[in-house]
C-alpha cells in the first residue's frame, strides 16, 4: 500500500479549507484516509499562525513508514522544518512560449 500525505478539501463553496491527511494513494481525494495530521486554511493571510497547522511527530512517524507528501504538502513541511525544502523550477517548461514566439520576441527586442 503506497501512502500519500495530501490535502483533502472541506469547507463551503468558495470558502476552501483543507485537512492534511495520510491516505492510500488509490483512495479518492476527499474519501477514505488513515489519519488527519494537520490543516490548511488558504483564506487566512500568509503571516497568520493558523494558516497551516501540522502535527510534526505524527508526520515524521508516517514518513518513516514510507508516506510521500504531495508537492503542496512538501512545501508546508519544508517551511516547518520537518522535511527538506523541495526544489521547483520557477516557470514550467510546458507554459513557456513556443519556438516561433521566442523568435518574435527576440526580433522585437533587439
Amino acid at each position: 500500500m503506497s501512502l500519500k500525505i495530501r490535502l483533502s478539501r472541506a469547507g463551503a463553496k468558495k470558502r476552501p479549507y483543507y485537512h492534511i491527511v495520510v491516505a492510500d494513494s488509490r483512495s479518492p481525494r476527499d474519501g477514505r484516509f488513515l489519519e488527519k495530521v494537520g490543516s490548511y486554511n488558504p483564506m487566512l493571510p500568509a503571516e497568520h499562525t493558523d494558516r497551516v497547522r501540522l502535527q510534526g511527530e505524527r508526520i515524521t512517524h508516517w514518513m518513516g513508514l514510507g508516506a510521500l507528501p504531495t508537492e503542496r504538502v512538501a512545501k508546508f513541511l519544508g517551511h516547518a522544518g520537518l522535511a527538506p525544502m523541495p526544489v521547483f523550477s520557477e516557470q514550467p517548461v510546458q507554459s513557456a512560449p513556443k519556438k516561433k514566439a521566442q523568435e518574435r520576441l527576440k526580433a522585437a527586442g533587439g
